[in-house]
């Protein structure tokens, strides 16, 4: 199985995020773009992971889910990645608490670590991807599509779960859902 721990964002930013993604694909129309169902933070990225592994993940992450309290997230804004003249991915922005994202996302890394699933070397940075470029150069829309975002505000999304998934041809399976149940 293909996994990845993630919080999800709810049907206001996903319906929104939807609206979105339409107008844009219509200024980049070569882009992949994302699944707006599919609408997510990506915590950790484990890779392919026998399924025979799960109850070992599931008790990793289970005491992380009850460490940390539900939170509100923004979306808002955006930008891209990789070369100005050139981006490769497409973005929007996250805002609220995003304290409280990245420690969750910190422990989440800490706990999978000791089993074997390195950490990222980068700094994370809370992004919901919308679209990557399909060709290696990148995509050059991408440069207007970031303007139109600029003004975007897509509302608040309550995190309350820390969820396992699995991607599976596409689609996003939830494998594991653990609600966030500590407190403030």
């Amino acid at each position: 199985m293909r996994l990845f721990t993630a919080v999800t964002l709810g049907s206001t930013v996903e319906s929104r995020a939807t609206a979105a993604i339409e107008r844009l694909e219509a200024v980049a129309p070569k882009a992949r773009w994302v699944k707006p169902e599919g609408v997510h933070l990506t915590l950790v990225f484990l890779g392919e992971v026998a399924e025979a592994r799960l109850p070992e993940l599931s008790a990793a992450l289970t005491p992380v889910s009850q460490h940390h309290a539900p939170f509100s997230l923004t979306i808002e804004g955006g930008g891209c990645f990789g070369p100005p003249r050139h981006p490769l991915v497409l973005w929007a922005g996250v805002g609220g608490d995003t304290a409280a994202l990245g420690a969750l996302q910190a422990e989440v890394a800490a706990v999978l670590e000791p089993l074997g699933f390195p950490r990222d070397k980068r700094l994370y940075t809370a992004h919901l991807t919308l679209a990557r470029a399909k060709e290696p150069r990148g995509d050059a829309a991408f440069t207007e599509c970031r303007r139109v975002l600029e003004g975007e505000r897509w509302g608040e999304a309550r995190v309350e779960h820390l969820v396992l998934f699995e991607s599976k041809g596409g689609r996003y399976v939830p494998r594991l859902e653990l609600p966030l149940s500590g407190s403030r």
